[in-house]
Parts: C-alpha cells; structure tokens; sequence
C-alpha cells in the first residue's frame, strides 16, 4: 500500500455561490433562469458521463498546480455534492422549513483525502450519486417544488430554486477541468 500524497493546502472557497439564481455563471455559462426541471434527471446523468471520461485519463490525478484541485478532486467533491444535496432534497420534502446541517466541503477533501482516491472508483461513486439525486427530483411533484428549507447561513431555498442551485455545481466544476460550455 502507497502512502498518501500531502498536497498543498486548497485556499477555501467562501463565496455565497447562490447569486447564480439571480445572474447566469460567466465561468460555464450556465444560466439557473432557463433550467427547464423536466431535463434536470438528463442533466445530471449527462455530466455524470463526462465525469467519468475525466476520471478516465492519467492525468486525472495531477493538480494542474499546487493550490487548485485535481480533476480526481473535484470529482470527488461533486460525488459528495450529490449525496449532501440528496439529504438536503429529502429534508425539503419530509420536513417542513428545514435547516440544513453543515457540511464542510474543505474540512471533507481533507479527512477523505480526496487526492488519493482511486479515480475508477470515485467514476462508478459519482455515477451512482448522480442517478440517485436525479431519480429524487424526478419525484418531485406539483406543489412539492415550492416546499422550503434553509442553510444554516440564512440562505432559504424551495426545491425549485435548490434544484437550479444544485446543478450549477457539478456543470461548473466540469467545466473547471474541461474548459467545455
């Protein structure tokens, strides 16, 4: 067994990242505004696809420098974004104005060390996240889309505008190591 690589310390990200609802994203050009929810299941399963030809590459677990995610990193951080957004959905839909626990994306890179995952299977476990979420919102009926919940931040959410929040993340992180719109 190797031992795990030590990067470098990621600066965290600490932007409010919920002013893609209000304004499209000049980085992947996604625009929360024109989010038809009937293709957010193809959506998802779509970048899912391309995450695993990402994870496919050699390159994959190479940070392009010191201070910026792996393509391998990111991806896992869009896994666990799936997962973290699917509790949150079921929240939405089983409790009324929930709260949503904290999740640190920085602190979990760090504790599942993220860089030395083994690409394949973070592929299949992204895969997997993706279905599922996407499975969830296509549930998701009627006056369902306007139950609510909220971070923790004070940041408050229906599941209409969670689910245009939501996909911009992974969308703008393949883009991230893609450069694709």
């Amino acid at each position: 067994m190797t031992a795990p690589r030590t990067e470098p310390t990621i600066e965290p990200d600490t932007k409010d990242w919920t002013w893609v609802l209000r304004e499209p994203c000049p980085e992947c050009g996604f625009v929360a505004a024109d989010l038809d929810r009937g293709d957010l299941g193809r959506l998802l399963r779509d970048d899912a696809a391309g995450w695993v030809a990402v994870l496919g590459r050699p390159e994959a677990v190479e940070r392009p420098d010191p201070t910026t995610w792996s393509p391998l990193e990111y991806a896992c951080h869009v896994r666990d974004v799936h997962r973290v957004f699917g509790e949150r959905l079921a929240l939405m839909l089983d409790e009324d104005e929930p709260t949503f626990p904290n999740w640190d994306q920085d602190v979990t890179a760090v504790e599942d060390n993220y860089a030395a995952q083994d690409p394949a299977v973070v592929a299949g476990e992204l895969t997997a996240a993706a279905r599922v979420i996407a499975a969830h919102f296509g549930t998701v009926a009627g006056d369902q889309w306007q139950r609510t919940g909220s971070r923790s931040d004070g940041a408050h959410f229906t599941v209409e505008s969670f689910a245009r929040y939501f996909v911009h993340d992974p969308i703008h992180h393949l883009h991230d190591v893609t450069g694709a719109r």
